[in-house]
């Protein structure tokens, strides 16, 4: 990460880290933390920025057994430099990384056979190939009656790739528990404002949508057309913390928790900052 606002990534300049990161593992990394049975299907390089990660998620409870370990390919990383107007900037290694590999292979499958939940990140969706292993993951878990949480998590530099809007289509389809930031919302309609947008995305069948937003203060609100959302239909909850890099799927992972089959407290103390 760059140490300085306003840096660019055009020429040399402080970095801290590395950091265990990656969307999907900051999010089961905090289900686990929360008390969740939770783990990842996931490929990373036998190299220190693999170890790093998994034994992080080791360390927070999450089952690592599926994570495959390949030699021959890094790592993927994520480089980010935040702008003055609190925005940021990523230069992504993922579709070339060993995240490339990314399969359900005998590992993944028997994590899923215990499975009564699947979350998606939108951020997994980075190839045609990725997408068909979570589309599989996520029939595996609804044909045994499990639900499937969706986090679009869309990056500017991800969204660019050919044949994204469809593959996050796609996984919206199978979705119960919606989890957009912001503007996000606006991406998955033709309506021209949230309201419109959640009563259409209800309307499809979706559960549960929890909206989350950074500005102007954090905050999340949650909409349901049935019960299966506690404090349905609707509720908001703001909760004052500084945004960071891990926040929206570490946010999204304390709205989802609730909802799972084995955890049904309110999110009202899961979604709040410690």
């Amino acid at each position: 990460m760059a140490d300085r606002t306003g840096q660019s990534f055009l020429e040399p300049g402080p970095l801290v880290g590395p950091f265990p990161s990656g969307a999907p593992a900051i999010f089961i990394g905090q289900a686990a933390a929360l008390g969740q049975p939770a783990g990842l299907i996931g490929a990373v390089g036998r190299d220190d920025f693999g170890q790093l990660n998994i034994d992080r998620l080791r360390r927070l409870g999450a089952d690592v057994s599926a994570i495959a370990t390949h030699g021959g390919h890094a790592t993927g990383t994520a480089f980010v430099t935040y702008r003055a107007d609190a925005s940021r900037h990523f230069v992504f290694n993922i579709r070339n990384s060993a995240a490339g590999l990314l399969a359900i292979d005998d590992a993944a499958r028997h994590l899923l056979a215990d499975a009564d939940h699947f979350h998606v990140m939108g951020s997994s969706l980075f190839s045609e190939k990725a997408t068909d292993v979570v589309l599989a993951a996520t029939a595996a878990v609804k044909a045994r009656g499990g639900t499937v949480s969706f986090d679009p998590n869309v990056r500017r530099e991800i969204m660019q790739d050919t044949g994204m809007s469809e593959a996050l289509d796609r996984v919206l389809a199978q979705t119960d528990v919606f989890l957009p930031s912001g503007n996000e919302l606006l991406l998955f309609s033709s309506a021209g404002d949230e309201q419109g947008v959640i009563a259409e995305l209800l309307g499809r069948g979706i559960a549960c949508i929890v909206l989350k937003r950074a500005l102007p203060a954090p905050s999340i609100t949650i909409a349901s057309a049935r019960s299966q959302c506690p404090d349905s239909p609707s509720r908001k909850w703001t909760r004052l913390a500084p945004a960071t890099a891990s926040e929206p799927p570490s946010y999204a992972s304390g709205c989802a928790a609730p909802h799972l089959p084995r955890r049904c407290a309110s999110p009202t103390p899961a979604a709040r900052w410690p």
